[in-house]
């Protein structure tokens, strides 16, 4: 196949990077642009006025009353089916949003925001407060890391997450304070003891989630007495440890890490770019910055596709290439059904680490499932585009389709006995190594 040029391969990886999938077309317009400026527009959009964003406002939650200790079991079973069934509205609402915004960086760095502070739906178990996290990662995903990290510090989901609401004076939890350094701002063993998660603990104390979600300080569960962190003694609360833990040398490197990992490599990056990358984060620890800083990188935008796409990124990306719909009930449960048995269901992270990354996503039971997604929205796609096309010319037509640029010989050995069906053909190349990598 002639396949597109070098630069159109290489501008489409970087758009698959900064979103869910991409199209030709979506390769072409970018093409015209200057590549930095492109991302400056990107990043400076507003993603609630993003018309898919608009068409898809998140749902409120009513918090089901809790049955009290003389419940039947009919009544404790209807609570937490009520629990249950709010929490898949929840996750419904958030792939469509995924799946229909014009701009998805938005949505894209608010999925690796909530896989850096994952909280999982498992245990905190109310919508509303996952909701209202979301909306909170989505809102500071660009701004300051440090409002983010204290916003997450305090937040009713992650309190109730890592056990917060029971720290308290008497009674210490370590749980936050140690997830906190070790996962959310520093990295393991990078400058603090286990006397400074202990000190971290006792600053923590005393906040609670309040009965409408919101959290606040009751002053009486808190440790007001003086506390020992990183060698300097002071009272300490949440906002002074927060900024504590920030202020340490290998936060900003870890921080910046992260970030790269997620969206650029599945390898941490060269020291050298780390170094322009925590330049560009500078002591404002300015996330935009950080985030234009990694997708205009030499590193990044010169690399050959490596990264893994994660089930998320490759299910919405083969959504918003095939324009499915996902108004229609039986469409969204095929959506659901299938990340269940990839293994990543939006609010629901495995652990506190978030979910894994790389070669753990390409198993043989995940290539059958996602063979079998991927025929099935085949079957409910347009592909009057590539039916309308010779059969000489479907593969490259497919490709312009799901921004893929070029086909392996390998490839196009697999592709070639399918040309004379489109939707083989379709459900075939969103599972080849070209589209399940960027």
């Amino acid at each position: 196949m002639p396949g597109q040029s070098s630069r159109w391969v290489a501008t489409a990886r970087v758009l698959r990077r900064a979103g869910f999938g991409v199209t030709g077309p979506e390769v072409d317009a970018a093409l015209g642009r200057d590549w930095p400026s492109y991302v400056d527009a990107m990043l400076g959009a507003d993603p609630d006025a993003d018309p898919g964003a608009k068409a898809t406002p998140m749902p409120s939650f009513a918090t089901p009353r809790a049955p009290g200790k003389g419940a039947t079991p009919a009544a404790r079973k209807e609570y937490n089916q009520g629990l249950s069934e709010q929490q898949r509205v929840l996750s419904d609402w958030w792939l469509q949003r995924m799946a229909v915004v014009q701009n998805p960086i938005h949505e894209k760095l608010t999925l690796l925001w909530h896989n850096h502070f994952a909280t999982s739906a498992q245990k905190v178990r109310a919508a509303a407060r996952m909701a209202a996290q979301n909306q909170k990662l989505r809102t500071g995903s660009l701004g300051d890391f440090g409002a983010l990290a204290y916003t997450m510090l305090t937040d009713a989901a992650m309190l109730r997450w890592l056990d917060g609401q029971s720290n308290t004076a008497k009674a210490p939890n370590e749980n936050l304070a140690r997830e906190f350094m070790e996962l959310f701002a520093l990295g393991h063993g990078n400058g603090y003891t286990e006397d400074d998660v202990r000190a971290g603990a006792r600053a923590l104390t005393g906040w609670v989630i309040d009965p409408d979600g919101r959290t606040s300080l009751l002053p009486k569960r808190h440790d007001a007495g003086p506390k020992t962190l990183f060698g300097r003694s002071r009272n300490f609360d949440a906002a002074g440890f927060c900024d504590a833990v920030l202020a340490q040398p290998k936060s900003a490197g870890y921080v910046a890490g992260r970030l790269w990992q997620q969206l650029a490599s599945d390898e941490p990056p060269q020291p050298q770019t780390l170094d322009r990358l925590v330049s560009a984060y500078g002591p404002g620890r300015n996330l935009r910055a950080l985030t234009a800083a990694i997708l205009t990188d030499d590193d990044f935008t010169g690399a050959r596709a490596a990264v893994v796409n994660t089930p998320i990124e490759w299910l919405v990306g083969v959504l918003r290439a095939l324009r499915v719909p996902l108004d229609q009930p039986a469409n969204v449960k095929l959506a659901d059904t299938t990340l269940r048995a990839l293994g990543q269901r939006p609010f629901y992270p495995p652990s506190v680490g978030g979910w894994p990354h790389g070669q753990v996503w390409l198993s043989t039971a995940s290539a059958e499932a996602r063979l079998r997604a991927a025929s099935r929205l085949a079957h409910l796609a347009d592909l009057s585009g590539i039916e309308g096309a010779a059969p000489g010319e479907r593969m490259d037509a497919v490709g312009y389709a799901i921004g893929v640029g070029a086909w392996s010989d390998r490839t196009v050995d697999a592709l070639e006995p399918l040309v004379r069906n489109p939707p083989q053909l379709v459900a075939a190349a969103v599972n080849t190594p070209e589209y399940l990598t960027s």
